[in-house]
């Protein structure tokens, strides 16, 4: 599987469903994301050709509970010794105390949704399994360990507890599946438990300034002007 490097410091594993994205710390690595159950392998070859051990791997930020984004974060964990970082409305559902929020579809959604439940039911696909959450994390907080600041913000509507990673200095946006990309162009990411609150996260993350470089789960990462294209976005209208 091809690893992109797409800064000095960041690098994306690519998956058919939910990229994963390694970023080097001053002692190690972070990884936001962890893939379908599953993805391990992989993930851990991608440390390798980095030239780390598996135990290099100091945190796994997941920015939220789907199971594209948390289903390989037990088996990193048990591999790696990492710590989870996870939102703090979404740590139960991770942790497996609570059930995942309910999407309320639209109709484009909904037929999106039955694709990729078929694709990964043909996949053999299981649900994750739970995993402990180290530490929980909200609006306002910042990461230790990377070296530079690091912003989380409490972005919902994908799901209660979804977050977005923002790296000011290095102009770097991590979004979470509040945003995707597609043909050139940055859009509201689908199936949300609420669309209003999703699109008013959206609409947040377009607000940031100094915002170069857009890191999303799916679609192809912005290197360039990642700010004005999410200013140029229509939430509003994406699946409707």
């Amino acid at each position: 599987m091809e690893l992109i490097q797409l800064t000095p410091a960041v690098w994306q594993l690519p998956f058919a469903v939910g990229h994963v994205h390694l970023v080097r710390l001053p002692d190690g690595y972070a990884l936001i994301d962890t893939g379908v159950p599953g993805s391990a392998p992989e993930i851990l070859d991608a440390l390798a050709r980095l030239g780390a051990r598996p135990q290099e791997l100091r945190q796994i930020v997941l920015t939220h509970s789907h199971l594209d984004h948390t289903g390989s974060a037990a088996d990193l964990v048990a591999a790696t010794g990492a710590r989870v970082l996870a939102g703090s409305l979404d740590a139960p559902v991770i942790r497996g105390a609570a059930a995942e929020a309910e999407p309320v579809y639209t109709a484009q959604e909904r037929v999106l949704h039955e694709q990729v439940m078929a694709g990964f039911a043909a996949a053999g696909i299981q649900s994750p399994r739970p995993v402990t959450v180290d530490q929980e994390l909200n609006e306002g907080d910042t990461l230790d360990g990377w070296g530079q600041p690091v912003h989380v913000l409490h972005v919902p509507g994908h799901t209660p507890g979804g977050i977005a990673l923002h790296l000011p200095a290095a102009g770097v946006l991590f979004p979470g599946d509040i945003v995707a990309t597609t043909d050139g162009r940055a859009i509201l990411g689908p199936i949300n438990v609420d669309r209003a609150q999703a699109i008013t996260s959206f609409r947040r993350l377009a607000g940031l300034e100094g915002v170069e470089a857009l890191f999303v789960p799916h679609g192809e990462p912005v290197l360039k002007g990642a700010g004005e294209l999410l200013r140029a976005a229509t939430p509003e209208q994406d699946w409707v």
